[in-house]
């Protein structure tokens, strides 16, 4: 199965608007593969998806307006059927005026402008795009040790970015029923010294109660998320 990325996530990869997002699903420059299946559940964009959303932002960038790139994906989509999805599965390039994409099927030396019906204009070299974007995925889908001091002790969290909600989820090493969560990385570590904090003010009054011993004292309640 597909990993889905979340809204959230997708922005952070990308470096994307939520306005951006929103505005390039509405008019069909790039929509999330995966659909709402029911009430509360959300739309996801697959891998593929983001390679779409990164094309699309190149083009953004060099200078292509969003009508010639709209103009461009009816063109290409009627032409190259076997293309779902062309902005991930086509090699484009541009000069800031118009789109162009290389025919890997006729001829790969050849670029066709998609702006003017066909014509043959020029050869050209794409870059490394998706291989560029499986490493930042990669990068950010890992989970990575954080170390927190909380009176006095310090603790080793495990902050994991959570692909489809977005934001990440945070648990203690030495306390594993210490869990908690939050949008951003800061948020997630603040909220885990706060769940660190009501650890240890339960098993101080455990030990003010009972002279169990540590081994066999309860575990700390596990604060919400």
């Amino acid at each position: 199965m597909p990993i889905v990325f979340g809204r959230q996530m997708v922005m952070s990869i990308l470096g994307l608007t939520r306005m951006q997002l929103s505005h390039w699903d509405k008019t069909g420059v790039v929509k999330p593969t995966v659909g709402a299946t029911g009430k509360g559940t959300r739309r996801g964009y697959t891998f593929q998806d983001l390679v779409q959303l990164r094309v699309a932002k190149q083009l953004r960038e060099d200078g292509v307006s969003l009508q010639k790139i709209r103009k461009s994906l009816a063109w290409l989509r009627k032409h190259y059927l076997k293309a779902k999805t062309p902005l991930a599965e086509l090699r484009l390039v541009t000069d800031g005026e118009t789109l162009f994409v290389v025919d890997l099927e006729r001829d790969r030396e050849k670029i066709i402008d998609t702006l003017k019906k066909g014509q043959t204009v020029f050869s050209v070299a794409l870059g490394e795009l998706i291989e560029g974007l499986q490493g930042e995925v990669k990068k950010l889908a890992t989970p990575k040790d954080e170390k927190v001091e909380v009176d006095g002790h310090t603790f080793t969290v495990v902050l994991t970015p959570e692909l489809e909600e977005g934001g990440f989820t945070v648990q203690c090493k030495e306390e594993p029923a210490a869990l908690s969560q939050g949008k951003t990385e800061q948020e997630a570590i603040d909220n885990i010294i706060d769940a660190l904090e009501l650890c240890l003010e339960h098993e101080r009054e455990f030990q003010v109660v009972h002279t169990t011993p540590p081994l066999t004292r309860p575990p700390c309640p596990v604060r919400p998320g």
